[in-house]
């Protein structure tokens, strides 16, 4: 029976995740401290309006896609402190909670790593500095849709893919929520209509197209792997995918509040309809 083996969150967009052992889905179908806080340029710390969700597109701030070196981070959150802590290399590169005067001592500090990476020309493109931390280290949402949704992929899968690419790879690559294991290879890209993750119930989403990000050593910031080609050459993709998008399972309640979500857990089995 396919299960769970590992669950992240991210709670800074384009940082590191934090491994848990359980999640709480929330009634809107995102995961609770996923997403939180994000590095936004200077000309885009406002959101867009797509589909009536406030929404920023993640090519409008700090991602792993132009600045894989963001990846050799280390950053934790502690919600009840609201205090984020950011290290590289062993040393603290800073740490400071979420009032205005640390919110400028984590910009600062985070400007001045990136600048003196090889990525660095890219933020001094017009428009994007200062960089501003925007969030409120509560809401969830800076996912990459407006909808948001919970991410899913199985670890056979991404055997595969080491396979083919002739190394180890790491699942955090693929920064999901839920990773799965006892699931041949690709069938996650086969499901329709309900996915239960434990007692949670989900709706099967689009596949998940991957992007540059995925090029990104999760451990050094490198881009050591051709994740994008491997996928359609090895594989016969006609787009990179690897994973699924999970949205809510439950319908509105009565007075238009969604309802449902719970708590999903390392361990909890995984059921689902294919094609």
């Amino acid at each position: 029976m396919a299960h769970v083996v590992a669950l992240y969150r991210h709670p800074i967009k384009g940082l590191t995740p934090e491994r848990r052992d359980s999640l709480t889905v929330q009634p809107d179908g995102r995961i609770t401290g996923d997403r939180v806080l994000a590095f936004r340029f200077a000309d885009a710390a406002e959101p867009e309006d797509r589909d009536g969700f406030d929404y920023w597109p993640k090519a409008k701030g700090l991602a792993l896609q132009d600045f894989p070196a963001l990846a050799a981070l280390r950053t934790s959150y502690d919600d009840e402190t609201r205090r984020i802590r950011i290290e590289h290399a062993g040393s603290v590169l800073v740490e400071a909670t979420l009032d205005d005067g640390g919110r400028r001592e984590l910009t600062d500090a985070v400007t001045d790593f990136v600048l003196a990476t090889p990525e660095g020309r890219r933020l001094r493109r017009p428009g994007r500095l200062p960089l501003a931390l925007v969030g409120d280290g509560e809401t969830s949402r800076f996912q990459d849709r407006p909808r948001g949704y919970v991410s899913i992929h199985g670890r056979a899968s991404v055997r595969a893919l080491g396979e083919a690419l002739g190394t180890n790879v790491d699942d955090r690559r693929f920064r999901s929520n839920v990773v799965i294991d006892d699931a041949s290879p690709w069938s996650e890209l086969e499901w329709t209509g309900q996915v239960r993750v434990g007692d949670v119930a989900f709706q099967a989403a689009g596949p998940i197209v991957r992007c540059l990000a995925t090029h990104a050593n999760p451990e050094t910031g490198v881009r050591d792997a051709k994740v994008l080609t491997t996928l359609t050459s090895a594989f016969a993709q006609q787009e990179p995918t690897l994973g699924r998008l999970l949205l809510p399972g439950w319908a509105p309640s009565d007075d238009g509040r969604p309802q449902g979500g719970g708590l999903i857990r390392v361990g909890d089995e995984i059921h689902t309809h294919r094609a």
